[in-house]
């Protein structure tokens, strides 16, 4: 009865499931730091109103606030992101911010994905280069050409056919796949014979397969040659051109890139293949000197991990679990991989939520604070360092009270932001006719604002954070029984 099952199988046996694939997590972290020397208004107001977007191809991720009248904004902004599908390109564009017209871009840092590592944990300066529409260009082209001869009664004929097979990572227009097709020509010094593919619709990896013709005349007789051959002087003027655009519809169509690709790479073959990355237009025709635009300061941590099936885990898991009993807690698993990982993020966010989750995180990070205490000889500087305990209590604080901040102190925020006091009470700082008082004055009313909110918050205080912070303070009240601030 063998034979009845599963095509020979014995009876019992079972099939293995499919192994689950490896999935790739993508994910960065910026801070835009600042900006400088950028290009003065062309008028006798020389500073700008500057934002800074922070783009994945062409799609739009963060923009910072808007500094005004500078030119050398100070942004300081952070951004974290889960990046979710592959992307070809980071950039940065530097806005004048216009009330009355469309925000004019001034400069831009465009970094390709493959070259990101190499400004890993770094903060350097980079060059703002000159924005054009037509140069705003991203994806490939998989092309394919061929050389055929045709015998007709005339004599012979070269034809050239052109494949455009189909293209890759073509960007988003106005946030939305576009709507792509391609034009493809002939170009020589008396000849510019155009075709055009299919309008493909709502994405960015259109596969056209469209076949295109072309017949170039050669001089000689076929009789005279053997073998189809393509004279010299015809090869080195002839290029085949592939322009791709976005079907605007009732619209103006969007340039989307070119390529260029001269007839002369069929010399010693009859048929080429290949993938073509997107130029700009009239690419390497212009003059690469353009006007000192400014420079942006920038931290860029892009990370690329592999997720193997939960399974894979399932022992990395029991040793965390168990690494807050673990005696010492030098010795646990938990706190070996937050000391040897080279970015600490990298470890702590995903060890403070598995131990948060399974309720072990109070007991684990009062546990190891209990480390920096055993160092700290003064009570004034007690959790000040940037430990494993303090980026756990850092994390914690952000995942259990961002709502719990917001509450809190939002209404109070708002209302300083909209009707902002003077608060400056340094007398190097004042301005003529300020009052250092008056300063006070406000400066202890937003205070004891502030404080009052949070004094009345005690009943909405996440659980977790109340246990946390009260294990952390009768720890502390052991160490330092006199410390008065206890």
């Amino acid at each position: 009865m063998a034979g009845e099952h599963g095509g020979g199988r014995r009876g019992g046996e079972s099939r293995d499931p499919p192994a689950a694939p490896v999935r790739v997590l993508q994910s960065l972290r910026v801070k835009i730091c600042e900006a400088k020397n950028l290009l003065p208004y062309p008028g006798p107001n020389k500073m700008r109103d500057c934002f800074c977007t922070v783009n994945l191809d062409q799609e739009e991720i963060f923009r910072t606030n808007v500094v005004e009248k500078s030119l050398n904004p100070f942004y300081g902004e952070d951004f974290y992101f889960e990046i979710p599908r592959m992307f070809h390109s980071l950039s940065f564009y530097i806005y004048d911010k216009s009330l009355l017209q469309r925000d004019l871009r001034i400069g831009k840092v465009a970094i390709k994905r493959e070259e990101l590592c190499r400004f890993y944990g770094k903060e350097p300066w980079f060059p703002l280069q000159p924005i054009d529409s037509n140069s705003e260009v991203q994806g490939k082209v998989h092309l394919e050409l061929k050389l055929n001869e045709l015998i007709t009664d005339n004599g012979s004929v070269q034809q050239l056919m052109v494949h455009i097979v189909e293209c890759e990572g073509l960007p988003l227009v106005n946030g939305q796949s576009c709507d792509p097709y391609a034009s493809v020509s002939l170009v020589g010094p008396s000849r510019n014979d155009q075709k055009k593919t299919k309008v493909k619709k709502k994405t960015s990896n259109p596969q056209f397969n469209e076949k295109f013709y072309f017949e170039v005349t050669r001089s000689s007789s076929y009789t005279k040659k053997s073998q189809f051959q393509v004279e010299e002087e015809d090869i080195e003027k002839l290029e085949v051109r592939v322009d791709l655009w976005n079907n605007g519809n009732l619209a103006q169509d969007v340039f989307l890139g070119e390529i260029r690709i001269p007839v002369r790479v069929l010399r010693n073959d009859s048929s080429h293949q290949a993938w073509y990355w997107l130029l700009p237009k009239d690419n390497g025709s212009k003059s690469s000197k353009y006007d000192d635009l400014g420079s942006l300061r920038l931290s860029i941590c892009y990370t690329e991990d592999y997720v193997l099936p939960s399974d894979c885990y399932c022992p990395l898991k029991t040793l965390m679990m168990k690494s807050p009993d673990i005696k010492p807690i030098t010795a646990s698993a938990a706190f070996i991989l937050g000391e040897i990982c080279r970015d600490k993020n990298d470890a702590i966010l995903p060890l403070v939520r598995l131990l948060l989750h399974h309720q072990k995180l109070v007991l684990f990070v009062t546990t190891i604070a209990q480390l920096d205490l055993n160092d700290t000889q003064e009570a004034n500087t007690i959790f000040r360092g940037n430990s494993l305990a303090t980026r756990c209590m850092d994390e914690t604080m952000k995942i259990v009270g961002n709502h719990y901040l917001k509450v809190t102190l939002k209404n109070v925020i708002d209302e300083i932001c909209e009707s902002p006091k003077p608060c400056e009470i340094d007398p190097n700082r004042l301005r003529e006719g300020d009052s250092i008082d008056n300063h006070k004055d406000n400066l202890r009313y937003y205070v004891d604002k502030v404080f009052s909110c949070i004094v009345k918050s005690s009943m909405s205080c996440p659980t977790v954070m109340c246990d946390l912070f009260s294990s952390l303070r009768h720890m502390a009240v052991r160490h330092f029984p006199t410390a008065s601030c206890y």
